[in-house]
């Protein structure tokens, strides 16, 4: 049986004076497609970047953090077995950086390709089938602030999968998208779920999370105050609580919505 993605035990998070997380444990299995939705500054966005090493919690006897059964990793091999789309690579886009360079610094955890860099023929062929696949290769030579969000979506999800990740991990990856882009952009998360990839969900938005998506974790505070099937934690009742204010939900085909 795989070592689930992740298992994380009471740990804690300090971002200036204040807890992000505090005393949080949740375990992700490998295979798994799951939402951790809350509001704005409930610690969605720390918690990934616990998994991708970028923050480390308080040390404590009665903590710990393992992805994939580990506790301790070389960061170059874990992010090769981890795809990201956040908000922080999108706006790490410029007018140096083209997409094709973008997905191919998807290789090496940067986001220009550096001269110490070995791109290989191969990795450029798999740069080239990944933003084939995403649909956007005729925009591989644009600059990457000139793209619009919903190209810069799909180039960062062509980065995401460039090197064949294990688990693709997403922080609020509809923001700043249209109704068609963000369509489009479930439509590419749905088919990666189908074809067995773990998927990881951060966010405040109920139209990010797919109808593939079997489970959802409320997260308030910077703990897990709430954790069970899709269907009986999107409710009118369970969103307001979490939300704090009077919301509708509705659901239609395996797409919530709030009116």
């Amino acid at each position: 049986m795989a070592a689930p993605l992740l298992e994380v035990q009471n740990i804690t998070v300090i971002r200036g004076e204040r807890p992000a997380l505090n005393g949080l444990s949740l375990r992700i299995e490998d295979g798994e497609h799951v939402a951790i939705l809350g509001p704005n500054g409930c610690g969605k966005s720390t918690l990934l970047k616990v998994i991708t090493r970028e923050e480390y919690p308080l040390l404590r006897p009665d903590s710990f953090v393992r992805i994939y059964g580990q506790e301790r990793w070389h960061l170059d091999d874990l992010r090769k077995w981890l795809g990201i789309i956040s908000n922080d690579w999108q706006a790490k886009g410029t007018r140096d950086v083209k997409a094709r360079e973008l997905v191919l610094g998807g290789f090496f955890n940067s986001v220009v390709i550096e001269p110490y860099h070995e791109v290989t023929a191969e990795m450029r062929e798999l740069a080239d089938a990944a933003l084939i696949d995403m649909g956007v290769m005729h925009l591989a030579d644009r600059w990457t602030d000139e793209l619009s969000s919903g190209e810069g979506r799909r180039v960062l999800l062509a980065r995401a999968l460039v090197h064949t990740p294990k688990a693709l991990l997403l922080d609020e990856p509809g923001t700043s998208l249209d109704f068609a882009a963000q369509l489009h952009l479930n439509e590419l998360v749905s088919a990666q779920a189908r074809s067995g990839k773990t998927i990881v969900l951060v966010t405040h938005h109920l139209s990010d999370i797919i109808p593939e998506m079997e489970r959802v974790a409320f997260l308030k505070g910077g703990q897990i105050v709430g954790d069970g099937p899709k269907d009986k934690m999107l409710t009118s009742a369970k969103m307001s609580e979490l939300f704090g204010a009077k919301l509708e939900v509705v659901e239609r085909e395996g797409r919530y919505a709030l009116v």
